[in-house]
């Protein structure tokens, strides 16, 4: 790797407030607010808007469209060909 033009990479908490919900990991992001982790260490912190405790698809939660309808709408509005 080349010296010098890389981004400082490094542990960061992001938190879901939709959620209540922090986790710890490395990146290239930085935030000027600070948290104290667990481990009584302070890390920058990163607020989102969504992660996998809050998101539908991960929670089950997610509504299932009803194509079957749409394309029996389609069929009667334009007729089978055949």
């Amino acid at each position: 790797m080349r010296q010098g033009i890389h981004p400082a990479y490094g542990p960061v908490v992001f938190r879901d407030r939709a959620a209540n919900y922090a986790f710890l990991t490395r990146s290239t992001m930085t935030s000027e607010r600070t948290v104290e982790w667990e481990d009584g260490t302070t890390y920058p912190v990163v607020d989102v808007e969504i992660s996998n405790v809050s998101h539908p698809f991960y929670t089950g939660t997610a509504r299932v469209l009803d194509t079957a309808g749409r394309v029996e709408r389609f069929d009667r509005r334009y007729g089978k060909k055949g």
